[in-house]
């Protein structure tokens, strides 16, 4: 294990979704499923989102698409909402929405715009 590169990962991972989520996924962690944890922090958050060829706007746009055509639905609105913490505007979201909704079918466009408001409506109401 890199510890560099885990410690990078995880504070990309605290940036894109926030303090809150990554002290939960942590926390609930058990002794079966802690090296998951380290592993995400270290491949998935420190090779792949510390890599400078993309910026978190870019990467967050091409995981919104990728979860949508997945179907991984539950991801994609953890991962919405770390497109808005990135700086994504309506404009951008929105196009990338119906971009999926063209490209992946009208259900996962449908899908998606729901888990949008969603989160969207969620953030609103949050504190600050």
């Amino acid at each position: 294990m890199d510890n560099e590169l885990q410690k990078a990962g995880e504070a990309v991972r605290r940036a894109v979704l926030g303090d809150d989520y990554v002290d939960r996924a942590i926390g609930n962690a058990d002794d079966f499923s802690r090296p998951f944890q380290d592993i995400l922090n270290e491949y998935c958050w420190g090779t792949c989102w510390t890599d400078e060829a993309l910026d978190l706007k870019q990467r967050s746009l091409l995981n919104l698409g990728m979860l949508a055509a997945l179907g991984r639905m539950h991801e994609f609105g953890v991962h919405f909402r770390g497109a808005m913490r990135n700086g994504l505007s309506d404009e951008e979201l929105r196009a990338a929405l119906i971009q999926i909704a063209v490209y992946c079918g009208i259900p996962a466009g449908v899908e998606s715009f729901r888990i949008a408001r969603a989160v969207r409506d969620e953030m609103k109401a949050e504190p600050g």
